[in-house]
């Protein structure tokens, strides 16, 4: 099992040791395809998609991580069981990274690179990033979390954009090719938004770059790939988006939201005050034009369930994971963003666990249940919804 120990990053950065830890990796050079070597050249713009920005902007990313650390913390109970089955090789090749993730502790994307991370078993140092200052990331040009240093041997890379890092790393697992060569298969591409805002997106980012046998080892067909490719692009294009709207629906719960990020981020006292009330009022805000700009129901909760039941259709009944009896890459995209949907209210999320538990033990639903649709084969949006954090988190 992993054991996070606290430790003083050198320059007062704050970092978390997992799975044993390692001495901190040197700083690279800036260099080809949005991704850091030691041979230098020139990054990508720093406007990505896929990636926490300064406050208040990513707040409603930041946020929607909140209860997604309460699981993370959560998958070391079931860490014997669900584990990624490494071959002596995998193992062998895994020792020989070091890896440093660039975080914001409350980031969905920084937690669904910490859960493939986990289930891989790959030791890594976390530095938690100042949202305001990002002092800790000056080094690169890219200016967005999470990133990522690898060092194998005397190569040092910078992976950026979290589905670049998970897909570069599990290309790596699988075909043992060196990292430096595999970062160039996923090359930064300058594209026009719908806001007409220029950003930065990696090309072939949701592909594995394997040869015929390894991919038929990985998924079995071609159906199993196109289908985690499918649904890793739909967590990363809609559902985080439906977040921020969920968490900042009212000022009470944006102040509660960002009362958890100032607790649990890497902020002075001066500054997270700011945070607290000046992000608070800023993403509420914000929010409601995330909601437009996303064309959401007038109840957003809506878009929320019918986003849990389209995914639970998807994995059917005959499989718990979309990968099988184990989450694919698919899986730990879109569950660690499952999880945010309702930070700070662990303790209701848990009795909505535990009341699903009851009913399908068949026992009594509780009285302030009885208004409800009968759980089972007409299951409620909510009740799907807490089966995902119940097969995976639990």
């Amino acid at each position: 099992m992993a054991h996070a120990v606290r430790a003083l990053w050198p320059g007062g950065r704050a970092l978390t040791w997992r799975l044993g830890g390692r001495p901190a990796l040197g700083l690279p050079a800036q260099s080809r395809a949005g991704l850091t070597g030691a041979a230098g050249g020139p990054g990508p713009a720093a406007t990505t998609r896929k990636g926490c920005p300064r406050l208040p902007g990513a707040a409603g990313l930041a946020l929607g991580g909140a209860l997604g650390l309460y699981h993370t913390a959560r998958w070391h109970l079931r860490a014997q069981n669900l584990r990624a089955d490494l071959s002596a090789a995998q193992l062998s090749l895994s020792s020989r990274l070091q890896l440093t993730l660039y975080q914001y502790k409350t980031c969905p994307f920084c937690s669904k690179v910490r859960a493939f991370l986990d289930f891989h078993a790959l030791p890594y140092q976390v530095v938690e990033v100042n949202p305001v200052r990002r002092a800790e990331i000056k080094f690169s040009s890219y200016r967005k979390v999470p990133i990522l240093l690898a060092q194998e041997g005397d190569s040092l890379q910078q992976l950026n954009d979290s589905s670049v890092i998970i897909s570069a790393l599990k290309t790596y697992l699988v075909s043992g090719q060196p990292l430096e060569d595999i970062i160039t298969y996923y090359p930064p591409m300058k594209a026009v938004n719908d806001q007409g805002k220029e950003v930065t997106e990696f090309c072939n980012k949701y592909w594995l770059m394997l040869d015929e046998k390894e991919a038929q080892w990985m998924y079995g067909g071609k159906e199993a790939r196109t289908e985690e490719m499918k649904w890793r692009q739909w967590a990363d294009d809609w559902l985080v988006h439906l977040i921020s709207p969920n968490v900042y629906r009212t000022p009470t719960e944006a102040l509660a939201s960002f009362d958890y990020i100032v607790k649990e981020g890497n902020f002075g006292t001066v500054e997270g005050a700011m945070a607290k009330y000046m992000g608070a009022a800023a993403m509420y805000l914000i929010s409601k034009r995330l909601k437009s700009r996303h064309h959401l129901q007038d109840d957003v909760r809506e878009d929320l369930y019918e986003a849990a039941n389209k995914w639970v259709a998807a994995v059917g009944k005959d499989r718990p994971f979309m990968g099988g009896q184990k989450p694919n890459l698919a899986d730990l995209n879109t569950l660690p963003a499952v999880s945010c949907w309702a930070p700070g209210v662990h303790g209701q999320v848990l009795q909505e666990v535990r009341r699903e538990e009851s009913r399908e033990n068949g026992e009594i639903p509780p009285p302030w249940e009885s208004g409800r649709a009968p759980w089972g084969e007409q299951a409620t949006a909510g009740a799907l919804r807490i089966r995902i954090l119940v097969h995976f988190f639990c």
